[in-house]
């Protein structure tokens, strides 16, 4: 007799097709009968060990995160209820072009001072692994949730390249073509980019060409982070479609948000830029987060120059006087590559974590509030924070647009990502809503998407831009990865005032069949394990 059978439920089954009722059954971690409208053919109902009454819930693929920071918390904590409880079954790693493998001794060491803001310092952590197969493996030792992982082509360069702003020497690009290859035969899924982070940003055109050559020819997408989300947006998001069509390698736009006050309404121009392209034949798709705020680290404003060889550099800038006033000058005047090339506006900029308890009294306020209150000058509050946590607070950057992030969601070639950075006394709440968000404001509240458009976009098309040929939907053969919630109530807890709070009406969640979430609450289960790309 088969494991579990799912009863009446409301089957909104990835394709975007119109729900249906169905009882659904679950053997051996994958989906085996599915019999239509069970209760009212007359026919024999299906039987299981265990019995699920979903009356009133809604039947879905797990989601699908194809923006996720969980490189360490995964690791680190097994619960994981900031996206088990959202009903994510699957989230990409790597993102942003930093991450954890391949690296050395001492680019794990630079990598994690570097990106300590995102994940922690990682000082709770075993780094027993070197290349991504030796990540991956780890992460097969039992996780919450599923995990993919894109090559990080910032750490790429860090350890073929270093941390300086130069070219790559033919031997050194040989080395970097190399570590990719390596990477997706281990099982990565494409490639990412930080291309206002270093050491990834000092890559010219041609060098990421030539690796995204390599990462198509093993069936892989490109992920940058692209060179502007600001003053210079249309042109970096048309420079990374004609990179990828140069490569022929198929694109996915990280975060794909057009923000800051340049960008007001200007989101049409970008969807005509990428209709343009599709309709030419271009492979593209995107991700987003419902939600207006940014979020990154405060090191990240600074100018490319100021980063230029890596943390223990950025301080010793910092901390001469001539050098910070340079900085502060790039910042506040001309517009730092840092900050996509709009002068920093202090106002926006809110800290929402930092490394050392004792700068807790930061967080949750802006840095102008914060300099106001001390009688500083705005910089002098955030240079000083970045000397005494050594690099390490997060920040919430309050410039996006409404009517972009709906724009966006509309469009053909969308898919989610939280982008969720789970550091920080107070996190950007799209770390633990942006699942339940997309379905409860602006499915059910808004209307933007019909419930069935929306999964689709969380389901089935990051599953096809994967390449799993098992998962995103819910079908006869597939993984039973899934989720069960309930239309009228689903809606995320988190808000901007409390971030950690979990969602409602997400009652029961499977991966691998096995039950993650039941009756609204964590179990134990660790069903989770690396999804590695299958190289064509």
């Amino acid at each position: 007799m088969e494991e579990l059978v799912i009863r009446d439920a409301d089957v909104v089954d990835g394709s975007g097709d119109w729900s249906y009722r169905a009882d659904v059954v679950v053997d051996g971690g994958r989906v085996v009968s599915i019999v239509k409208e069970a209760a009212d053919a007359g026919c024999q109902r299906p039987e299981a060990r265990r019995e699920l009454d979903a009356e009133g819930l809604v039947l879905a693929p797990g989601f699908i995160d194809m923006h996720a920071h969980s490189d360490l918390a995964l690791l680190r904590d097994p619960d994981h209820s900031a996206k088990a409880a959202q009903g994510v079954t699957l989230e990409v790693l790597g993102q942003d072009g930093l991450s954890y493998a391949p690296v050395d001794d001492r680019t794990l060491g630079e990598v994690r001072r570097a990106i300590a803001g995102w994940n922690g310092s990682g000082d709770d952590v075993d780094f027993d692994w070197r290349s991504v197969g030796e990540y991956l493996d780890r992460l097969d030792g039992g996780i919450a949730v599923n995990a993919a992982y894109l090559i990080p082509q910032g750490t790429v360069r860090a350890l073929a390249v270093g941390w300086d702003d130069r070219e790559a020497t033919p031997q050194e690009l040989d080395r970097m073509r190399q570590l990719v290859a390596e990477g997706m035969e281990q099982g990565a899924v494409g490639m990412s980019s930080g291309l206002t982070y270093t050491p990834g940003m000092y890559a010219k055109d041609a060098e990421l060409t030539e690796l995204c050559r390599v990462v198509a020819s093993y069936g892989g997408y490109y992920c940058p982070h692209h060179r502007s989300y600001g003053a210079g947006a249309l042109q970096a998001y048309a420079e990374m479609v004609a990179l990828t069509r140069e490569a022929d390698c198929p694109l996915h736009l990280a975060h794909a948000t057009m923000n800051f006050g340049v960008n007001r309404g200007r989101a049409p121009e970008l969807l005509s830029l990428l209709d343009e392209a599709l309709d030419a034949g271009a492979d593209i798709t995107l991700d987003t987060y419902p939600y207006t705020p940014g979020c990154t680290t405060l090191v990240a404003l600074l100018p490319s120059w100021a980063s230029e060889g890596g943390p223990e550099e950025i301080l010793r800038r910092l901390a001469d006087e001539g050098t910070a006033e340079r900085i502060r000058h790039h910042l506040e005047v001309t517009g730092s590559d840092g900050c996509h090339g709009v002068p920093v506006e202090w106002e926006t900029i809110e800290i929402s974590g930092v490394g050392d308890p004792a700068l807790g009294e930061y967080v949750g306020r802006t840095v102008l509030d914060s300099a106001r209150e001390r009688g500083e000058s705005p910089w002098a509050v955030a240079r000083g924070l970045l000397l005494k946590d050594r690099l390490a607070p997060t920040i919430l950057q309050h410039v996006g647009h409404e009517e972009n992030v709906r724009a966006i969601m509309r469009h053909r070639v969308h898919t989610g990502g939280s982008d969720g950075i789970l550091q920080g006394a107070k996190p950007h709440p799209r770390a633990y809503g942006t699942f339940p968000h997309y379905l409860g404001h602006y499915v059910r509240e808004l209307g933007v998407l019909s419930l069935e458009e929306c999964v689709a976009h969380l389901t089935s098309r990051p599953a096809a831009r994967l390449r799993l040929p098992d998962r995103g939907l819910v079908r006869e053969g597939y993984k039973a990865d899934l989720v069960l919630f309930d239309p009228r109530t689903v809606a995320a807890g988190s808000t901007f005032a409390e971030p950690r709070t979990l969602p409602t009406g997400i009652p029961y969640v499977l991966v691998d069949g096995r039950f993650v979430i039941e009756d609204g609450r964590r179990t134990d289960v660790l069903a989770g394990r690396a999804v590695r790309g299958t190289p064509r």
